[in-house]
């Protein structure tokens, strides 16, 4: 059984309200061996901008953060992600914007669902950005900090949804996008 949109789910101890629940693939039954991941991901203002990361080779933005490491809290992963994919320090988690919770099939063998449940925080980052440490991965999508308005990223994603194959995280970054 799956939560509804609003419900709340727990994250660190806590609850957190549910902005969306998201099918990356159809046809998927969520029933079976699932194979959970938790991610933590910032939302950094600076006047009317947000601080997100532009993919050179997709053109979409999104908003920085990554996966909870074992044994990581969520403020650990947000200054590790935004280190990382920014070069911004954290200074700071200050609440909460909610969870979207993504469903797909799984890559790994053994498991019959993938569930990522991306928890956004507000954040608040030291003013110089520093240099990146990126995965290949993101080198390759040329991942580059940038300071954006809110409705400049929206229709840039939005312009992404009818492409063939968009980057997989576009949807839940529209959504977070659109909670703001």
């Amino acid at each position: 059984m799956q939560p509804a949109r609003g419900a709340r789910v727990k994250v660190y101890g806590e609850a957190m309200k549910i902005l969306a629940e998201i099918y990356r693939s159809k046809g998927i039954k969520l029933r079976g061996k699932i194979l959970e991941r938790q991610a933590a991901r910032a939302i950094t203002r600076r006047g009317e901008k947000i601080l997100m990361v532009y993919s050179v080779k997709a053109g979409d933005y999104k908003f920085p953060g990554g996966g909870v490491k074992e044994g990581e809290r969520a403020a650990q992963t947000l200054a590790r992600e935004l280190r990382e994919e920014c070069g911004a320090t954290l200074l700071r988690a200050q609440g909460e914007l909610g969870a979207v919770i993504e469903y797909d099939f799984p890559v790994e063998e053994n498991f019959d669902v993938f569930k990522m449940t991306s928890h956004y925080y507000f954040c608040e980052v030291a003013e110089e950005l520093g240099s990146q440490a990126l995965d290949e991965y993101e080198k390759d999508l040329g991942f580059t900090p940038v300071w954006v308005g809110v409705e400049e990223a929206l229709a840039a994603n939005r312009a992404l949804l009818g492409q063939s194959r968009p980057p997989v995280w576009l949807r839940r970054e529209i959504l977070a996008l659109e909670s703001l």
